[in-house]
């Protein structure tokens, strides 16, 4: 009794297992049921028919990434490359991934590497490297055209790495060196160059702030100068016009005015011009001191 009781728990067990099936997140579970595909398990608990329903396949719904072997590839102006590459995909369709393709990864993989020959060998080696973005969008395009029957969406591919030959890398690196050289010449010419003209421009700036600097020195003196004339012109016409109200509030004879006129006649001829100018007024007290000289001179011989 025992022993029955043993198998009967057994045989409870094994039923169980394979009725009662939990399935994780992200993934599904495709039930067939007597070799025929029954559902799509999602998520959760899910009961099954032992014996008759069966687990074919376990898919995951994950973002999911596969390397493709480093492929050689020969490139329109007949360089080989070897090119490294990387798809990201996604099932959409649990029941077609396993049902419309045997192995799914391995046609991912043969489709990426045919496509990769076909879109590289119709480019130049320089294009093949300054035109990776482009290459990995007609990749991405056409994998998932293609895959799109098998349940598949692909979301993107990238380029790795490319690799030339070595003697290719060589050349390319020499070249690299020499427009690198290039650009440092081009660079230190620009800024010498650059250097002389702001030189220039600031010895222009330079001769400019002198020029006006001097102009403004010359306009300043002459303005001082002329103020100075100025201020003596009217300090002479200032004294003159106290010594002319003098004499008029004296109100000099025509003697007096003679005698002074003399005075000053002897200041003028004591100075260093050769050329004295008398005044009309001083030529009648001339003629009148010349007179009496006259009456003295016949005097003095009479006598």
């Amino acid at each position: 009794m025992l022993w029955f009781l043993l198998v009967l728990f057994i045989i409870i067990l094994i039923i169980a297992f394979n009725t009662i099936k939990i399935v994780k997140q992200s993934e599904v579970y495709i039930i067939e049921r007597l070799g025929k595909f029954h559902k799509v398990a999602d998520a959760g608990l899910t009961i099954i028919i032992p014996f008759v329903d069966h687990v074919r396949s376990v898919v995951s719904l994950k973002q999911q990434t596969m390397d493709i072997p480093p492929q050689g590839v020969i490139t329109q102006d007949n360089v080989t490359i070897t090119i490294d590459t990387v798809v990201f995909y996604k099932i959409t369709d649990p029941a077609k991934a396993v049902y419309e393709i045997q192995n799914l990864k391995k046609g991912i993989e043969y489709l990426a590497i045919t496509t990769i020959r076909d879109i590289v060998g119709k480019m130049d080696l320089d294009d093949t490297f300054s035109s990776r973005d482009a290459i990995n969008d007609r990749l991405r395009v056409i994998l998932d055209e293609a895959t799109d029957q098998w349940g598949c969406k692909v979301d993107r591919v990238e380029i790795k790495d490319i690799t030339p030959p070595a003697d290719i890398r060589d050349a390319m690196e020499k070249q690299m060196n020499a427009e690198r050289n290039k650009r440092a010449l081009i660079l230190q010419a620009e800024g010498e160059r650059q250097s002389a003209i702001t030189l220039a421009e600031g010895k222009k700036e330079a001769a400019i702030l002198e020029a006006e600097a001097d102009r403004e020195a010359k306009i300043t003196r002459a303005t001082g100068e002329a103020e100075a004339i100025k201020r003596v012109a009217e300090a002479k016409a200032e004294e003159i016009h106290m010594v002319y109200d003098a004499m008029m509030k004296a109100k000099p004879d025509e003697k007096l005015v003679q005698l002074k006129s003399l005075e000053a006649l002897k200041e003028v001829a004591n100075g260093n011009a050769n050329k004295v100018f008398i005044p009309f007024e001083a030529t009648a007290s001339l003629s009148s001191l010349g007179a009496v000289s006259e009456v003295f001179k016949d005097k003095k011989s009479k006598e």
